[in-house]
């Protein structure tokens, strides 16, 4: 069986859609305790328990996070599908065997429980955890620093989303992106910094086969409050993972995929060992540009434009009664030449208007775009579609 065919048929299928949170994982935690090590490291600012799952006895101890932002919950799928490759028996024995004893791996699967249950970027408190590392003013901030300090580990994977809005020069979406954080303000290209890199061109050798040319890198500006920075600064080789956007899959499935296949790429369970590549390749992976939109509308006639031009929208995805609606939002007005939409079309100079006013305007919320000259919908995607 392959690496792909085991995926396709035993993924953690009880994990689906956007809207992750600390119930949706609550009966795999417990399913796990007999397989794994589970223990309770911390609390949330609103008493949630924050888990720490333990697997493997190796010498190579590594630390893993996700959901530090409540909304970014695609890599938290992506690491119980790890658990479930990693704690069934049936197939790959001899390389989950040699993980297991090579490596010591914490994770923890909802750092922010609080913001999970919320659907916000945030903390309950309204606090960015990823802009707390040095202030430690947050419980889940100081747990997070508290188990770094326990274990002391020799790299550590910091788990995330992206937005998307990210794309690469060729015009093809950054599906999936990685940082090895600067440890200083020179970004000076430290020993845990080249080690770091050099697990992100493994990552990227291996990710090359299901979405060439779709990976970035993102911008290593400096910021010693974010936790990456910090760990990097300790010489500790930290990897910023980012889940971005795969065209129609807003529910991030496609990408839990990828990310799924990251993981087992830094552990070597496939492809070359993070001593065998050069970290200079690291270079090579194309950095991110903020060149996507959600929709672009080409060639539009608007009464306060001399010329036709093009107009963008993005969607914003709302929480409404434990479920994740997307509502489209104009984002932007003009030509527009430097950007790419997930969905384009040319409406060779129709006039349109849409709902809830005749006249388009940034920042106004639409549900369906009209043909005003002949009253026809020439876009319309159903508004409160629901992620699930």
């Amino acid at each position: 069986m392959t690496i792909e065919n085991w995926y396709s048929e035993n993924f953690e299928s009880n994990l689906k859609g956007r809207y992750i949170e600390p119930t949706s994982i609550k009966p795999l935690i417990e399913n796990y305790k007999t397989v794994f090590d589970i223990s309770v490291p911390g609390q949330s600012e609103m008493g949630l328990d924050i888990p720490l799952i333990k697997l493997g006895n190796g010498k190579k101890v590594v630390l893993a996070w996700s959901q530090m932002h409540g909304n970014e919950s695609t890599t938290t799928k992506a690491v119980f599908d790890f658990l479930k490759f990693i704690g069934q028996k049936q197939y790959f024995h001899n390389e989950i065997g040699k993980f297991l004893n090579s490596h010591t791996l914490y994770i923890l699967p909802i750092l922010n429980p609080d913001g999970s249950k919320l659907y916000t970027r945030e903390n309950a408190n309204g606090i960015d955890l990823n802009r707390d590392a040095q202030q430690l003013s947050q419980k889940e901030s100081q747990c997070l620093r508290s188990v770094f300090n326990g274990i002391k580990p020799s790299l550590c994977l910091n788990l995330h989303d992206q937005r998307s809005i990210y794309g690469l020069d060729n015009g093809m979406p950054a599906i999936v992106s990685f940082l090895s954080p600067a440890a200083d303000e020179k970004r000076t290209i430290t020993a845990s910094r080249q080690t770091a890199m050099r697990h992100i061109v493994g990552i990227n050798n291996v990710l090359q086969k299901y979405i060439p040319e779709q990976i970035g890198r993102y911008d290593d500006s400096y910021n010693s409050a974010c936790v990456g920075d910090t760990f990097q600064g300790e010489e500790v080789p930290t990897i910023l993972f980012e889940a971005g956007h795969t065209n129609g899959d807003y529910n991030r499935e496609k990408t839990r995929e990828y990310i799924f296949y990251a993981m087992l790429a830094v552990f070597g369970i496939t492809g070359n060992g993070a001593g065998e590549v050069d970290y200079e390749d690291y270079f090579k992976i194309p950095e991110n540009q903020k060149n996507y939109k959600d929709i672009i509308i080409r060639n539009v006639k608007l009464d306060d434009h001399s010329d036709l031009t093009s107009v963008a929208f993005q969607y914003r995805e709302v929480l409404v009664k434990d479920e994740i609606h997307l509502e489209p939002f104009i984002d932007e007005i003009g030509m527009l030449t430097d950007y790419y939409g997930y969905v384009e079309k040319d409406v060779k100079g129709a006039e349109i208007l849409t709902n809830p006013q005749e006249k388009l305007t940034v920042g106004t919320k639409i549900s369906e775009i009209i043909d005003k000259s002949g009253k026809s919908v020439i876009f319309f995607h159903k508004i409160g579609s629901i992620l699930t």
